[in-house]
């Protein structure tokens, strides 16, 4: 039952109250950020697959800007990761505005997290199952390591979720969430400012 109904219900009304209480650091955020980023934006939207595979908008807020270099090419992620955006980012706060997602019924609290949609016909039958849920904002994998797991760790555990999805296990990850963002932990892997792209097993 809490799979199929009360999970929706309480996701909704945990993003619009938080969503309600926050609105000032909201705010306060997208000023920052409009100064930060040179004129790039605020908001971050990119194409996600959510449940049964369906294609929908993430947002998060942007914390690189679209700096390029003379022949009109992207910089390398870490040289437009502004200061502020370094800041947002490892205390987690580049994740809020997922909370409109969950809204919308896009997303979960809690869930596997939304990859790119052409790792779709990369994925083996096992590692597809991640997307027999909504897609969350965090989740068994990413408390478990997040960026800084291997892909075949990240798929192990967002498949485990999908098997053992219960309300307690989602009350267990929100609550090891918070410790990790206290902690800033596991929020880039070994190498990059971001995970390295998924090619496959």
């Amino acid at each position: 039952m809490y799979k199929f109904l009360f999970k929706r219900i309480i996701d909704f009304l945990f993003a619009f109250l938080v969503l309600l209480f926050i609105w000032p650091i909201f705010l306060l955020i997208i000023i920052w950020l409009h100064f930060s980023n040179k004129g790039s934006g605020v908001f971050f939207l990119q194409r996600r697959p959510g449940k049964k595979g369906k294609i929908f908008e993430v947002i998060k807020f942007k914390t690189m800007t679209d700096e390029r270099d003379v022949n009109g090419n992207l910089l390398p992620d870490i040289d437009r990761l502004t200061k502020v955006g370094k800041f947002i980012r490892s205390t987690s706060l580049d994740e809020l505005p997922q909370l409109i997602n969950v809204l919308k019924g896009d997303m979960a609290l809690v869930g596997p997290r939304p990859l790119l949609p052409q790792y779709l016909p990369l994925y083996s039958p096992q590692q597809a199952r991640r997307h027999e849920v909504r897609p969350g904002i965090t989740g068994w994998a990413q408390v478990n390591g997040r960026n800084a797991i291997s892909w075949q760790q990240k798929f192990e555990y967002d498949v485990w979720y999908v098997d053992h999805l219960s309300f307690l296990v989602d009350i267990k990850i929100l609550f090891f969430t918070l410790k990790k963002v206290f902690k800033r932990e596991g929020i880039n892997s070994a190498s990059s400012v971001t995970m390295e792209p998924f090619t496959g097993n």
